[in-house]
């Protein structure tokens, strides 16, 4: 028996996929290779964008409540000699350095503070399999080929599985890109080596109940990063390795101890050590994110440097981009070559964030500096805001796109309606977003009823499912929101599954059926 769609990597991006794919009606099998779901967390900053995905999955307030919450304030990056040094109700407003969206809220989802990725899991796993989706740890891929109309994959016990498609979130050693031949480009690894050292202690006479994301101890003893992981008792230390043989037989669990100690500032600090991983910074992107049947998303297809939590946030841009084309290509109600824009589009999104993190890790301040506007500009650094959420697809998937942002600091100004950006935020009656308008098929959003004639005749001729919205586009409320997406209260916006606008129509013509036919030949690849 074959599978529509095998996931391989049960990581963030991996569930994410299948949690996405799973709200298509597409039940994939996932598989991956640890015994269970890592309890050892590789990033804890989730953006404003991902949050926009989980929340049209209904997971958005699921997931805040398993994040750190932070809504109280607290800082963002701290640099201290070491914990106990600093006095953290009554830090010097120098040592606190903020990354501030600014006042208004271009989207309707943030999550209250930091959310490591094995809480994010926590979530993510029970999501995919209520929605369907089979998981299974401890399967281990051996080898995959693309098979005539498929693809096949071996497990280390020589159990041979099949799937119309294959997505792989493998991470950066990809066992599927390897075997698939697809190189990688980039500067590759970055920095000294590093050991990521989990512990469990009670900080809470240091940190007085005042959170950070995270915090640079520069004592020479113990060098690294403190990182929150539940803001109490859990922690992370990242501290250089150097070039050694064996991180077990360097880092043993004493060893690991003094370290914490000594960037806490307390030699009698009880400290359990949970976990202790080897890594380093890498900065690659794959030649290629799809062969035929088979695409890469995440790790596997890119990894960017930390700062600025652009790393898994990509990722599950990738997912999302990707769960609603396959799912109309396995439906009907696509062609197959919708799926080749799952490379045009999100390939160069990759290559920027890799770019714009490589900026940052020369100088982290133009991240974390809200005021470095002019230093930005001068180093070709996007704010973070931009990156996040501003970047635009120019692929066949999008009617008159344009690419080039008009702005590299304010979002809003990116955000215009423009084909192939994500369809702005606006607070309709009732509290709901204009992006939450937006479900699992392509959706007009329209001024008038003629746009909901035209909408089911298209239905009906092209055999598919469209979803329209009327907004009283005249209204005082609405229309600074229509003037911003450059509409007139008869025209209308075609919207993507992942919340991207596909087409603008600023006002309607004298067959709107026909136009829109049009239009959704051409998105869809009919």
């Amino acid at each position: 028996m074959s599978d529509r769609v095998l996931i391989v990597g049960g990581g963030s991006v991996g569930l994410a996929a299948a949690v996405f794919l799973t709200r298509h009606g597409v039940t994939p099998l996932v598989l991956e290779q640890q015994p269970g779901v890592s309890v050892h967390p590789r990033a804890t900053g989730l953006g404003p964008r991902t949050m926009e995905f989980l929340r049209q999955a209904g997971l958005d307030r699921a997931v805040d409540n398993v994040a750190v919450d932070m809504s109280a304030g607290g800082a963002v990056k701290m640099s201290m000699h070491t914990l106990a040094s600093a006095n953290l109700s009554a830090a010097a407003p120098g040592a606190i350095v903020g990354n501030a969206w600014g006042q208004a809220d271009p989207g309707p989802a943030r999550v209250r503070g930091v959310c490591p990725q094995h809480r994010l899991d926590s979530v993510l796993l029970p999501a995919a399999r209520e929605g369907g989706a089979r998981v299974r740890f401890s399967a281990r891929v051996r080898e995959c080929a693309i098979e005539s109309g498929g693809v096949t994959v071996t497990l280390d016990t020589g159990e041979t599985l099949a799937a119309d498609y294959l997505i792989a979130a493998d991470g950066v050693r990809s066992t599927v890109r390897e075997h698939l031949g697809i190189g990688v480009s980039g500067p590759g690894a970055l920095g000294e080596p590093t050991v990521s050292i989990l512990f469990r202690a009670d900080l809470t006479a240091y940190t007085g109940g005042r959170h950070f994301v995270n915090c640079t101890i520069t004592n020479p003893d113990a060098p690294g990063l403190l990182v929150t992981v539940d803001g109490e008792k859990e922690w992370i230390f990242h501290t250089r390795s150097g070039d050694i043989s064996s991180v077990t037989e360097h880092f043993t669990d004493e060893r690991c101890r003094e370290l914490i100690r000594a960037a806490v500032g307390d030699s009698a600090l009880p400290v359990e050590i949970v976990s202790v991983l080897p890594w380093r910074p890498r900065g690659t992107l794959a030649d290629r994110f799809g062969l035929e049947r088979v695409f890469l998303v995440g790790d596997a297809a890119h990894t960017v440097p930390p700062i600025g939590a652009f790393g898994l946030n990509t990722g599950m841009a990738d997912a999302h981009n990707l769960a609603w084309k396959l799912a109309a290509v396995l439906r009907g109600d696509a062609g197959p070559a919708l799926l080749d824009t799952y490379e045009t589009e999100r390939r160069p999104v990759a290559e920027m964030t890799l770019a714009q993190a490589m900026i940052r890790l020369a100088d982290p301040t133009l991240h974390w500096d809200a005021h470095a506007a002019e230093r930005r500009a001068a180093a070709g650094a996007l704010h973070a805001p931009v990156v996040h959420l501003g970047y635009r697809y120019d692929s066949a998937a999008v009617i008159d796109p344009q690419p080039d942002l008009p702005s590299t600091e304010d979002v809003f100004a990116d955000l215009d309606g423009t084909p192939g950006s994500r369809l702005p935020h606006h607070r309709l009656p009732g509290g709901a977003s204009t992006l939450d308008l937006i479900g699992t098929h392509c959706t007009v959003i329209a001024g008038n009823h003629r746009w909901i004639a035209a909408a089911s005749d298209v239905a009906d001729r092209l055999g598919i499912r469209i979803d329209a919205h009327v907004i009283p586009l005249s209204d005082n409320d609405i229309r600074p929101w229509a003037d911003t997406v450059g509409i007139e209260p008869d025209g209308a916006l075609l919207v993507r599954p992942d919340q991207i606008i596909a087409a603008r129509i600023p006002t309607a013509p004298p067959a709107p059926a026909h136009l829109l036919h049009r239009m959704l030949t051409r998105i869809l690849a009919r």
